[in-house]
Order: C-alpha cells, then sequence, then structure tokens
C-alpha cells in the first residue's frame, strides 16, 4: 500500500505539508478542503495490515445492520420499490441474530437493486451471502444450514 498510496497517506495524515511525487519535480499538496469517505469491511482478516495503516490516520464511525441509521435501509426501501419482497428484510434480520459476531452482520446493500425480484433475491443470497457465510464457517457445513433461505424465511 505504501508503494502505491504512500504519498497520498502521508499527505493524509500532515495536511499542512507540501511534497515533490517521486516521478514529478512539481510540488504537490492536498486541497484544505479535500474530505474523504470511504466504507471499510470489518469481517474481511486479510487486511488486517493495512487496516492498521488506515486506522492510524482516520477517524472511523462503525455503521452495523443493527444499528441506525441502517437498521431500517432495506425496509424502506423495499417498502418503496418492492413491498411483495419485505420478506427479504426479516431474512436478513434472522440470519444476523443468528450470527455471534456483528461484524459478520449482513448488510441491506446485497438487495439493493433496480428492479428488484424473488429470483434476484434468491441470487443474492446464493452468490453472495451464502458464500460469505460459508467462509466464516468454513469446515462446519451443518452450521451454515441455519442460513439456508428457505428456512429463514419460513420463520427460522
Amino acid at each position: 500500500m505504501a508503494k502505491i498510496l504512500g504519498e497520498l497517506l502521508f499527505l493524509l495524515e500532515y495536511r499542512d505539508e507540501e511534497i515533490r511525487l517521486q516521478y514529478s519535480e512539481t510540488p504537490f499538496a492536498l486541497p484544505t478542503n479535500l474530505k474523504i469517505v470511504a466504507t471499510m469491511n470489518t469481517a474481511d482478516r486479510s487486511i488486517a495490515l493495512v487496516d492498521t495503516a488506515l486506522r492510524r490516520r482516520f477517524h472511523f464511525m462503525p455503521f452495523f445492520p443493527d444499528t441506525a441509521p441502517i437498521d431500517q435501509v432495506l425496509r424502506r426501501w423495499l417498502t418503496d420499490h418492492a413491498p411483495d419482497l419485505l420478506w427479504v428484510a426479516d431474512v436478513v434480520d434472522r440470519a444476523n441474530a443468528e450470527l455471534a459476531d456483528r461484524n459478520l452482520a449482513i448488510g441491506p446493500s446485497h438487495f439493493l437493486r433496480p428492479g428488484p425480484t424473488e429470483e434476484a433475491v434468491e441470487r443474492a443470497w446464493t452468490y453472495s451471502v451464502l458464500p460469505f457465510l460459508e467462509e466464516h464457517f468454513y469446515g462446519d457445513p451443518a452450521a451454515l444450514e441455519r442460513f439456508a433461505l428457505d428456512r429463514l424465511r419460513a420463520g427460522g
């Protein structure tokens, strides 16, 4: 990361400094009004060193699917775009209740897609949500069975 973003990371930490880029003699500084808003998946432990470097330089605001302002996003979006799919919000809530670690919680973004259909929900669950959970429950297929879409949709 330092080889690619080293100058930027330095300037983000020392906002009042000016540097010369590695391949340029042109002075470079960040504008004073620059704000960076980014997201980060805390469940991905393979980036622990990057995570540490970023946490030293930035403020963090946690957003979890079970707390405001995220907790009602999916339900509101489905109410506006696909009221017949409101059951999806219940399924996500049930699945998240089964997870012991809120850093692994399933967020609403898997389902916030244009033209929502039941098939699209099933596809997102099968090819996005379940593979993520499968990685977490590696070697424990019985645990993964708790997250079958039909089971959760039926109420648990």
